[in-house]
């Protein structure tokens, strides 16, 4: 393969993953039946909107609902609300949105459906603090989380303890109604009740917990947040509660499904798959160290009569911002690996968000080829220092090299892969 080919087979295999969790193409098996009473609709995150309009292309009924997603994730639809707020920092709309969803769903009964639509990126969308907490305190702990390279886990954990929507809240409102949850996966192990911090499903985790991740990380929590986490009556349902007897969560669409279709992708091109895993966790640059030395390996065993092999891999790792710049997973994660690489022949990577945004950039990721360094160097960029200052979306900008796909209405978090021949 020439630099155009390399080019276009790695943008194929993304194409290929960010397809197969459409939601046009996967929402449609996965409908429920009609109930005997009303049929409500709501949900948040990214593809939320799109969810929303294919499940009412293919309802034979009636449905009313609403759902919030990030700005300029918006589809139309005909009965179903979508309003749109901000993402990864919660705005006044994530506010609203979130209290209106709470009144929706309040009063309903046992003959009602209530179909929930979640999507990675909704934990902002929906952003209701718990009584005594102001929306500010609750913003300031958001962006101290997404600074701060604390797993997702952690984070969720945090979130849920000091909302009135999240961990379940949302499922308790609508008791006794019966909830199926149609979920697009962009975290670890597909736990459902990890995306968009669980509003319609019970949470395992403790207020208890939640002060540990805060004590651990050395934040220094609000006096009302801890004063909230120090209550017994202001814990989250747990999974043996009643009220979630009949609610049912289907994965429409994970990470693996979409590595899947991305190694087949490959194999009709005559390249031989290898995926790592769909659930990837770890530090951005010291995975991406890690995976050039993977390539390398890979690489000694290449003979001239074998084909090429991809290396594939998936899940959410994170970045610790120190320096100036925007952060960005998978372009810190390639420009480690670009470094540690240091201009090796034959392995050509991608690494891009399934959502089109990588971080807090409308960038999905970027490529890196044997030549990314010394281009860098000719026009004056220190990659080096663009790693030390977390400014890997700049330098891979100035390169011309960077991936943008606007918003795929998906989510099925980080796509990496490494071609290696």
């Amino acid at each position: 393969m020439d630099r155009h080919k390399h080019r276009e087979f790695l943008l194929g295999m993304f194409r290929a993953a960010v397809e197969a969790a459409t939601p046009e193409r996967v929402i449609p098996r996965f409908l429920p039946e009609r109930p005997k009473g009303r049929t409500v609709v709501i949900g948040a995150g990214k593809a939320s909107a799109a969810m929303a309009r294919a499940l009412e292309q293919h309802w034979d009924g009636p449905l009313t609902g609403l759902v919030v997603t990030r700005y300029g994730h918006a589809v139309p639809c005909k009965k179903i609300e979508i309003v749109e707020a901000a993402h990864p920092l919660p705005d006044s709309s994530s506010l609203h949105s979130a209290e209106r969803m709470l009144s929706l769903v309040k009063g309903l009964t046992k003959d009602d459906l209530v179909i929930a639509l979640f999507s990675g990126g909704g934990s902002s969308l929906l952003a209701l603090p718990a009584d005594g907490i102001s929306f500010n305190e609750k913003r300031a702990i958001n962006r101290f989380l997404l600074q701060s390279g604390i797993p997702i886990s952690q984070m969720n954990c945090l979130r849920k303890h000091i909302s009135a929507i999240k961990g379940g809240r949302l499922a308790v409102a609508a008791y006794p109604a019966r909830i199926v949850n149609l979920v697009i996966s962009d975290v670890p192990e597909d736990d459902a009740s990890a995306i968009a911090s669980g509003p319609t499903l019970p949470d395992s985790t403790t207020n208890e917990q939640a002060l540990e991740v805060a004590q651990r990380h050395g934040f220094v929590l609000p006096d009302s947040v801890r004063k909230h986490l120090k209550r017994k009556d202001t814990e989250t349902p747990k999974p043996n509660d009643v009220r979630f007897a009949d609610t049912e969560t289907k994965i429409v669409a994970s990470p693996q499904l979409s590595l899947e279709a991305a190694a087949a992708f490959a194999v009709k091109q005559g390249v031989a798959p290898l995926i790592l895993g769909d659930s990837i966790e770890a530090e951005s640059r010291e995975l991406g160290f890690a995976m050039a030395g993977i390539a390398r390996q890979a690489q000694k065993f290449a003979q001239p009569a074998v084909p090429p092999c991809v290396l594939i891999s998936g899940g959410e790792t994170t970045v610790t911002v120190r320096g100036d710049g925007s952060g960005g997973r998978n372009v810190e994660f390639l420009l480690a690996m670009a470094l540690k690489l240091n201009a090796a022949q034959g392995i050509h990577a991608l690494a891009a968000d399934t959502d089109g945004v990588d971080g807090s950039r409308e960038i999905a990721g970027a490529m890196i080829f044997p030549d990314t360094l010394a281009r860098a160097r000719t026009i004056g960029i220190d990659a080096w220092g663009a790693l030390k200052n977390n400014d890997a979306h700049r330098f891979f900008e100035v390169l011309g090299d960077q991936v943008i796909t606007g918003p795929t209405l998906t989510n099925v978090n980080d796509f990496r892969v490494a071609l290696i021949s």
